[in-house]
């Protein structure tokens, strides 16, 4: 399958490796979470899936209307709120941009970051199956 992420874990606690395709990570628990530390940990993770895909997001747009964007920043942070009812996640995005673009340019590359494949996933209903291999 082209879109398959295979993710095992053995004997070391916590230390997972993912494989997509060629592509091979590590991803762990810290230390003081009895894991090695080897790795970005799964929430970071999750925040790092979304903050690359706005930052690419940003840089294909600008890239085709020929703007002259030369960095684009991305830093995320996310807190959690639990009520008796249900738990909400807020992340927060803070995008920055290097480069001679003026404010209308900016504004536009704000909203198409929110356009990312990451954000339209986050952002409506999620339905997660768990089922035997």
């Amino acid at each position: 399958m082209d879109n398959e992420v295979i993710v095992s874990i053995g004997k070391i606690p916590y230390t997972t490796t993912v494989h997509y395709g060629k592509h091979q990570l590590t991803v762990d628990e810290p230390i003081d979470l009895g894991g090695e530390d080897e790795g970005i940990n799964p929430i970071p993770l999750l925040l790092s899936s979304l903050g690359s895909c706005k930052a690419i997001t940003v840089k294909m747009y600008a890239d085709r209307k020929d703007w002259p964007l030369e960095e684009v920043l991305v830093r995320l942070t996310h807190e959690v709120q639990t009520s008796e009812q249900q738990q909400t996640t807020y992340i927060q995005c803070y995008i920055s941009f290097k480069g001679d673009l003026d404010e209308v340019q900016k504004q536009r590359l704000f909203k198409i970051a929110e356009k990312c494949p990451v954000h339209k996933i986050l952002s409506n209903p999620i339905i997660i199956t768990s089922n035997h291999l």
